[in-house]
């Protein structure tokens, strides 16, 4: 077999061999008999068959069965060698070279390993979470828009112009080039003059009408516009106003705080339940445009191993995948006709790769540290309420995950995502115990105000 194993670094190693003839043969005449316990001809009873006539009709999957034994006779050879437990191994072992000479093969096998590491440094990593107070006032302009969204609407009796927040229920009829165009026109459809819901300027172009009033307006449909044939084109609309809608005024009182948080609300614990609505929509804002990259890099910079160089390949080549289907069609035809600038442009992703293992390693290891585990399920359900929020198919889209093995990488990304939250909030957690200690204030039970956070959608 001529042995030779060599550790590359502490995650991967090269094993090379030769197998001989010798070896060969054997494991031919070793497939042969396991062909023949279970193979079927006419005219031979099962487990009789001659082992020439099975070695004529089944010579290639007799000759690959053989080599690729052979094969991994030597890995696990070499494995035993270097000390490393199979389960050790990632991926699957590349064979890296396979060259027949003179009645024997050579062969050489690359092989990557988990790294081992330590996280000593990650404490370190964490920057200092620093949140500014959530103000009175905020609380107030917070809880005056809640007022508003849930206010009733009632038709305005006083003759007055429509202005922005008015509800305008209209008719209305668009024509573009003097033709009205399908999808156009509506009776006693209610506008909310601020939502944006139509195209710009339309809204605009109705402040000032007043009950009854007829007019025409002028507006120009986006260039991006999803109805290619109205993209970038004028139109106008010829509007007739029915009605001016306008919110009641909302009192904010005991019974408004009751109605959000039921019979045992007050207005003081409506305001505290906002007060930590707001104070995690401005943690989740910061940790999110700012804490969690930085805590990326600090770790990518502090904790550095030895990378699977086989994963590192794999990675390569996912990024690679998804960058072909980006590109124009241009593009996509002049990496095909080129294999080196494909081969460069594959190249080109190393580095990108290389810190997405690095990263993988570090988050999966402190997620096992700190029990965070993400189910099936969870993925699932984060992926059936995304494609909902985005009007796709919930259903559709499991489906496509699940079967593009995609599933994993979702749980990844979540996993990381929650390791880092995780990790930030044990410096959040550490200044608000210091907080709590100087003012002499007992913390608020998380579980129970979380139940009584209330509903700020309009």
């Amino acid at each position: 077999m001529n042995l030779q194993t060599k550790r590359l670094d502490s995650a991967n190693a090269v094993v090379s061999g030769v197998i001989s003839q010798d070896v060969l043969e054997q494991k031919t005449q070793d497939v042969i008999k396991k062909i023949a316990k279970s193979v079927k001809i006419d005219g031979f009873r099962k487990g009789k068959v001659p082992a020439h006539l099975i070695q004529s009709r089944y010579k290639d999957q007799i000759d690959k069965d053989s080599k690729q034994e052979a094969v991994q006779d030597l890995l696990q050879a070499g494995l035993k060698d270097l000390g490393i437990e199979p389960q050790a191994m990632l991926g699957n072992p590349l064979i890296s070279k396979f060259e027949s000479k003179d009645n024997t093969i050579d062969v050489e096998i690359k092989i990557s390993t988990t790294p081992e590491f330590s996280l000593d440094k990650v404490e370190g990593c964490v920057p200092e979470v620093k949140l500014k107070s959530v103000s009175a006032k905020e609380i107030d302009e917070r809880l005056a828009e809640i007022a508003k969204s849930r206010a009733p609407l009632s038709e305005a009796t006083q003759d007055r112009a429509l202005q922005k927040d008015d509800t305008a229920v209209i008719n209305f009829e668009g024509f573009v080039d003097g033709k009205a165009f399908d999808g156009g026109k509506a009776q006693n459809f209610n506008l909310t003059i601020g939502s944006n819901q139509f195209i710009p300027g339309f809204e605009d172009a109705l402040i000032g009408m007043k009950k009854g009033e007829k007019r025409d307006i002028e507006v120009t449909f986006p260039k991006d516009y999803q109805a290619a044939h109205l993209a970038g084109k004028p139109a106008t609309f010829a509007i007739t106003l029915h009605k001016i809608m306008q919110k009641d005024v909302v009192a904010i009182d005991e019974a408004f705080a009751k109605s959000m948080l039921g019979q045992d609300a007050t207005l003081e614990s409506l305001k505290d339940a906002i007060k930590e609505q707001l104070e995690m929509e401005r943690k989740t804002d910061l940790y999110n445009k700012e804490l969690k990259e930085t805590l990326l890099q600090a770790l990518l910079k502090e904790i550095t191993f030895d990378l699977p160089e086989l994963i590192v390949e794999q990675e390569m080549d996912i990024l690679f995948r998804n960058a072909l289907n980006t590109m124009s069609k241009e593009e996509f035809e002049a990496l095909k006709n080129d294999e080196q600038k494909a081969r460069q442009k594959r190249d080109s992703f190393k580095e990108d790769a290389k810190k997405s293992v690095q990263i993988t390693f570090i988050m999966d290891a402190l997620a096992r540290k700190h029990n965070i585990v993400i189910q099936d399920n969870e993925a699932l359900q984060t992926i059936y309420y995304e494609a909902m929020m985005m009007g796709q198919d919930p259903r559709a889209a499991i489906e496509y995950y699940q079967k593009n093995n995609l599933l994993p990488a979702i749980k990844m990304a979540m996993i990381e995502d929650r390791v880092l939250t995780f990790l930030l909030d044990s410096k959040l957690e550490s200044n608000t115990d210091k907080k709590s200690t100087s003012t002499k204030e007992p913390k608020a039970s998380k579980s129970k105000s979380s139940k009584q956070t209330p509903d700020t959608s309009a």
